[in-house]
């Protein structure tokens, strides 16, 4: 199976600031990576130069086995769909429409949606599980929903891959497990691939205790300085040199059976 994403030994810097250097990773269809790290370490530099916002100093990176320079604009939008940290719509749009938005990537700014662009923007809010939204203005939703129509309009994109800037920040219990719950559905039914930057290090435990193919990978000052399994990679000691924090990882079992790792944090060091 070819690679989705290959980034090899990449590195950026604004002027002569070094953000990160020599980062290599690669993802596959069906295939999560947890991208973690502290704030600042450079994770989401990295995440705009993947989505060719930035230009890389030095290093490669490929999409779908061609190089990224080599596409488009609109083109990169066809193969990897985004679902940002906070997303703010003041106009009044009703969620069909936020969603359909999605389709831009083939219709162009200013283009006409199709019928066919219409259908797919439907299909996508009720794969998602929020068909019943779809006429509710979008500034009435809370975070949980607004979440998952995000999730929805990267869906209608049709893409290969999907990157996710912290997604479950600011969501209660619930509805981060929830949306877990359908990234879970778009890797294991969809064969998406999926690029999630997380500040929660129990996060890579859940996805690979669901039965995904998960892969964790832990950035410090620039650095990738572990990528792997999750047990390889988010460690005790990982933890409290990245992120100068004790913490200790047991696990558990829930009336099914099924095992979950979890990470409690004591204090900083």
């Amino acid at each position: 199976m070819s690679d989705v994403l290959k980034v090899s030994t990449l590195s950026f810097s604004y002027g002569k600031k070094a953000v990160f250097e020599d980062i290599s990773l690669a993802l596959r269809a069906g295939e999560i990576l947890c991208l973690m790290g502290p704030n600042g370490c450079g994770k989401t530099t990295l995440i705009d130069n993947i989505m060719a916002i930035h230009r890389p100093k030095a290093g490669g990176i490929r999409l779908m086995g061609q190089p990224l320079r080599g596409y488009k604009r609109h083109e990169i939008a066809q193969h990897i769909a985004y679902v940002p940290q906070i997303h703010n719509i003041t106009f009044p749009y009703t969620v069909r429409e936020v969603v359909l938005m999605g389709r831009t990537a083939y219709t162009g700014v200013f283009g006409e949606p199709k019928p066919e662009d219409e259908g797919i923007a439907l299909e996508a809010l009720e794969k998602i599980g929020i068909g019943r939204f779809a006429e509710k203005p979008y500034s009435q939703l809370s975070g949980g929903e607004v979440k998952l129509v995000l999730l929805a309009r990267a869906l209608c994109q049709k893409t290969a891959m999907i990157i996710m800037d912290e997604p479950t920040a600011h969501l209660d219990f619930k509805n981060e497990l929830l949306f877990l719950e359908t990234i879970v559905e778009l890797c294991a039914k969809e064969n998406m691939a999926v690029l999630m930057a997380t500040h929660s290090p129990s996060h890579p435990f859940w996805f690979a205790a669901k039965g995904l193919n998960c892969r964790a990978a832990m950035m410090s000052q620039g650095k990738l300085i572990a990528c792997g399994h999750p047990e390889d990679v988010v460690t005790e000691r990982n933890i409290r040199e990245v992120y100068g924090v004790k913490a200790r990882i047991t696990a558990d079992r829930d009336d099914d059976g099924l095992e979950m790792k979890t990470v409690t944090l004591f204090s900083t060091i």
